[in-house]
């Protein structure tokens, strides 16, 4: 049975997606939205290596030129791969890639222990921890959950509004604060306006149109400095030749690589969760996330920072804004991801280009970033809600997100813990890993976990009726709650099993091996159904169900029963894995 796409009347986003990955948009349209996303991450993948250069004590000689420019070529690359999916790399949606602002600290040290060559190798060397998590992401699926990568998502509005508000008041020296705050107010105007009020052409180019009418602005205010720009090469490449990497691999590696471990995992779960976000705004219909996307962002991920550590440059990652501009512009189509890849390419070469951009003032900068940031942090929120808000997450939720908001702010031991730990200065990083510590706390608290093996196949169903009217009665379930369990299970159960017969018969298939795993309690229970992945997501299937009034078909009618028995069901598939999460509550 293939995959059914979600109707555009049966999910909560309606009409206004424009093109969904796998659509078309005109060429003129495509080039012109990734110039434009290309143009607005511009400054960030420029300006990270030059602040980890400086921030190491570097002379700016011609390694920053280097640093710079192969920062921008990898960016094009990876986003490119990202948005094409080769093989398992890619997530086959536009998911920009740039210099990472998370590695900041760490590159900054290890470039003044041991210069460029000693970044690069731990660059190189932590890349290939994203790889091994891309290969086995499910072994984190009950940590990495979209809770987890929804509640990184709204922290990196913590840690990037600091640096926005400043901005908006940026005025240059000697000028009125008016030359700062009219620009600003101007560019935000107009980008919301458009975004609420524009049809068309109009909203999908309201970011540009914004930068535009804002830039325009400080002209005439007289706060537009253009000097780079007349002094910058249209066209060219760094001189300065390659500068390697090294291979001792001397104590300064070694002490320095637990923690291009640690912030490259940071990373990896930032990639998660983009991953997921991009998925919840680029299709008309709700759908459940693929983790199998995900994978390959991961993957991706993972290549452009190999790529980065080869080239001696800054590592990078998905940039949390495309979600937010997607959401904004309904444009999802991967089309529009390769014309990203390849405007940052054309950037790369063209300094004159990038020199445009760069001379943007930083009020109009600040305000496009915090209008963009703004709608990112509500789809992080409908990740979250959208999970099930229980009290337990809820909680989880809460105070990861106050956490990352107190060290962010430095209000959390600001002189003691955050000075002595870097990690923890930044709002995302100490938001996350309260979160993963809170989720891990969880698992291991949680109801003892009991496990069953068998074949997917309709003849289990005996073997896991016994299997939980042990547990039910274990936990002294009531018979009304034992009948919610047990039927629950048996039409997840007739549900993935009535899939797999029919590859099985079609020949697409092998005989698939089932595991049930349950987790019972006095109020719940959680069955979780491991299975050698299929091609249907009942997930899905249930959306489309619950849109529509007419009967069931056959094959349907034990998703409607499993809807009507269970109190939330979740199919993440993997590369080679289906997990159906059932949770059922009991009735007292």
């Amino acid at each position: 049975m293939t995959s059914q796409e979600p109707s555009g009347n049966g999910g909560d986003r309606g009409s206004a997606i424009r093109f969904q990955p796998n659509e078309n948009p005109p060429t003129p349209l495509a080039m012109g939205l990734g110039a434009q996303l290309a143009l607005v991450q511009i400054a960030g993948i420029m300006l990270t290596p030059v602040i980890v250069v400086r921030a190491a004590g570097l002379a700016e000689d011609a390694y920053l030129s280097w640093a710079v420019f192969a920062a921008v070529l990898v960016s094009g690359i990876s986003t490119i791969l990202q948005a094409v999916k080769v093989g398992r790399l890619g997530a086959g949606h536009v998911l920009t890639m740039g210099t990472s602002g998370a590695f900041i600290a760490v590159s900054a040290t290890a470039l003044r222990i041991g210069g460029p060559g000693l970044l690069a190798s731990l660059v190189m060397a932590s890349s290939l921890c994203q790889f091994v998590l891309a290969w086995r992401l499910s072994w984190l699926r009950r940590i990495v959950t979209p809770t987890i990568a929804g509640t990184v998502i709204m922290l990196i509005a913590v840690a990037v509004m600091p640096i926005l508000f400043p901005m908006l008041s940026d005025a240059p020296e000697g000028s009125p604060l008016s030359h700062a705050a009219i620009p600003a107010g101007v560019t935000l105007a107009a980008i919301i306006a458009l975004a609420l009020r524009g049809a068309g052409q109009l909203r999908v180019w309201a970011p540009l149109i914004g930068v535009a009418v804002g830039s325009a602005t400080a002209a005439i205010l007289g706060v537009y400095d253009t000097t780079a720009i007349q002094e910058a090469a249209w066209f060219g490449v760094p001189a300065a030749a390659w500068p390697g990497f090294r291979l001792d691999f001397g104590p300064s590696f070694w002490a320095m690589l637990p923690a291009f471990v640690f912030v490259t995992m940071v990373g990896a779960i930032e990639t998660i969760g983009d991953a997921i976000a991009i998925q919840r705004v680029s299709w008309r219909g709700r759908r459940a996330p693929d983790y199998r996307v995900v994978e390959g962002a991961v993957a991706a991920d993972g290549a452009g920072n190999l790529l980065s550590g080869l080239a001696a440059t800054v590592p990078n990652t998905t940039y949390s804004t495309t979600v937010a501009v997607t959401e904004l512009t309904g444009a999802a189509s991967r089309r529009i991801g390769v014309w990203i890849g390849v405007s940052l390419l054309a950037l790369a070469l063209l300094p004159k280009a990038g020199a445009l951009f760069l001379a943007v003032p930083n009020p109009v900068v600040g305000a496009f970033g915090l209008a963009m940031i703004a709608i990112l942090f509500t789809v992080g929120m409908r990740m979250v809600v959208q999970d099930g808000m229980t009290m337990q997450k809820a909680t989880v939720v809460g105070i990861s997100f106050w956490i990352g908001a107190g060290f962010q702010a430095g209000a959390i031991f600001g002189d003691t813990l955050g000075a002595s730990v870097p990690l923890l200065q930044n709002g995302m990083t100490a938001g996350g890993l309260a979160a993963i510590l809170l989720m891990v706390f969880l698992i291991l608290t949680g109801p003892r976990a009991r496990r069953l093996d068998a074949t997917l196949e309709v003849a289990a169903g005996e073997r896991i009726a016994a299997f939980l009217s042990g547990l039910a009665a274990e936990r002294r379930w009531d018979s009304r709650s034992t009948y919610r369990l047990l039927s629950a299970g048996e039409e997840a159960l007739l549900s993935l099993a009535g899939d797999a017969e029919e590859e099985t018969a079609a020949g697409a298939a092998g005989v698939r091996k089932l595991r049930l795993t349950a987790r019972l309690s006095r109020e719940s229970a959680e069955l979780e159904f491991v299975a050698s992945a299929g091609e249907d997501n009942l997930e899905d299937r249930l959306t489309l169900l619950s849109g529509h009034s007419e009967a069931a078909e056959p094959g349907d009618l034990s998703l409607r029963l499993l809807g009507n028995y269970a109190s939330a069901v979740r199919h993440q598939k993997y590369y080679g894995l289906d997990v159906v999460t059932v949770r059922v509550d009991a009735r007292r």
